[in-house]
């Protein structure tokens, strides 16, 4: 598989870093024995800096568009303000039972308001402030994501969107079929 990051410097991150709690492990694990596309999970690398992001700007308020199996939730949770909350919308109802166990287990449910259903349906409904906002849903909707948030966004908050570099395939000659990576291109 591609990877941007060179595989001596991905071993070095994974070595130096810290360790995985016991329930993203869990989580991890889970995703790939249940799930038909576990390669969709953010992984460890990826929540440790989500829960970075995070802890440094102590949000009140977090956006998240594709919970899929919470890995990126939980990790976005840790550095909610003691009163904070996380709003997670995802598109696919399968993974409730999966999503809600590890909120519990994680100990965040009462920090967290989940949604099933379109993103763009339910974001309208959504009366707050965002003090960030992090988007890995359909890669078609990133750009009305994008201007539909925007102005949500609080002053000082932080918009991050995965995937916009698509493993690299935005560089490339893009197969028409490809939809996915024409959406973000």
């Amino acid at each position: 598989m591609f990877s941007l990051i060179n595989k001596n410097i991905a071993n070095y991150c994974e070595t130096y870093s810290s360790s995985e709690d016991i329930v993203l492990q869990e989580l991890f694990r889970e995703t790939h024995l249940k799930t038909v596309n576990p390669r969709m999970i953010c992984g460890h690398r990826q929540g440790l800096f989500l829960e970075f992001i995070s802890r440094l700007t102590q949000p009140k308020r977090i956006l998240e568009l594709g919970t899929f199996t919470a890995y990126a939730t939980i990790s976005l949770a840790k550095g909610l303000q003691h009163n904070g909350l996380i709003y997670t919308i995802e598109k696919k109802q399968e993974y409730e039972s999966i999503i809600t166990n590890y909120l519990e287990k994680a100990n965040i449910t009462s920090k967290t308001k989940l949604f099933f259903g379109e993103a763009l349906d339910i974001i309208p409904k959504l009366e707050e402030k965002w003090d960030i906002i992090y988007i890995d849903a359909d890669k078609k909707n990133y750009l009305n994501y994008y201007k539909l948030l925007l102005p949500s966004l609080n002053q000082n908050g932080i918009m991050m969107v995965d995937n916009v570099l698509w493993n690299g395939k935005i560089s490339e000659n893009i197969d028409s079929k490809d939809k996915d990576t024409k959406a973000i291109h």
